[in-house]
């Protein structure tokens, strides 16, 4: 009886916050090794039916550089960064495409599996995701910038009850096709669907001052404490560009963004209804 009530307590302290975000728009984004570990997606996945049957709106961009690169060293072909982003050359280009349609459809299926109304699609239907060739000191090939986001297809399934799995592509002029990194296309998503929150899933808990100490877990950082901690080595690597994002999607208009760690069990849900969440808020 006793963990009974407590299983009730749960849920009522989760009330204000179902009344809260009711038909507001959660987006999510979810890639790297993690997108790989059945476990850990089944219960992500699970977690955001969970959420759409609590009347939020969840849309879920993922990436797949993990599958990406385990592609290319099957057909003999070295994978190339410059600074965290991919170079893609045209035979590059195609696998990327091959493989993030596959783990689209994947993810997908799987939300149907659990009981979740889904719809899939890539950033270069529609014309969703208008994009040009990103410059940096080194040719990247077919690495885009995202030039403008056309919502409207997106919003339209999301009015008709599904959740939405984007696939980070897009197309810019003379129908050229273009890899666009993941966290970015997140966060401009966010900003443009006007969500209400931009929840970044990782393999860590959040952001520590010290990666060896527990105890050094930050829970709320606001914008200017998240720059002076990058400024400070504090945030460093990967973490950056996802950091960086959340900053982004502050600025045009989300009201507030998260780091968590998939691994943690109900951790999406633990952020979302409870009082004390379990992984970093970044906040205006």
């Amino acid at each position: 009886m006793e963990e009974a009530i407590k299983k009730a307590e749960v849920l009522i302290e989760a009330l204000p916050y179902i009344k809260k975000f009711h038909k507001k728009i959660i987006v999510i984004k979810y890639g790297g090794s993690i997108l790989a570990d059945d476990a850990v997606r089944q219960g992500v996945l699970e977690d955001i039916v969970f959420l759409s049957y609590m009347g939020l709106r969840p849309v879920l961009v993922h990436g797949g550089g993990p599958n990406i690169s385990a592609r290319l060293r099957d057909v003999g072909k070295k994978s190339e960064f410059f600074e965290g982003m991919r170079i893609t050359d045209q035979s590059t280009l195609k696998i990327v495409d091959e493989e993030l349609g596959h783990l689209n459809k994947k993810l997908v299926k799987q939300i149907k599996q659990i009981g979740g109304k889904s719809s899939g699609v890539s950033g270069t239907q529609k014309k969703i995701i208008n994009a040009e060739k990103k410059r940096a000191k080194v040719n990247l090939g077919r690495v885009g910038k995202i030039v403008q986001i056309n919502p409207k297809p997106i919003v339209n399934l999301i009015k008709g009850g599904k959740i939405v799995v984007v696939s980070p592509m897009g197309k810019g002029r003379a129908q050229k096709v273009y890899n666009i990194n993941a966290d970015e296309v997140a966060s401009s998503l966010a900003a443009c669907l006007k969500a209400e929150k931009l929840v970044f899933l990782t393999n860590i808990d959040g952001i520590m001052r010290n990666p060896e100490d527990p105890a050094s877990f930050i829970s709320t950082l606001n914008q200017e404490e998240t720059v002076r901690l990058i400024e400070e080595n504090v945030i460093q690597q990967g973490m950056i560009p996802k950091v960086k994002s959340c900053i982004e999607a502050l600025n045009s208009g989300v009201n507030k963004t998260h780091i968590i760690n998939a691994c943690t069990p109900r951790g999406l849900l633990l952020e979302i209804f409870t009082d004390q969440g379990v992984g970093t808020e970044i906040i205006k």
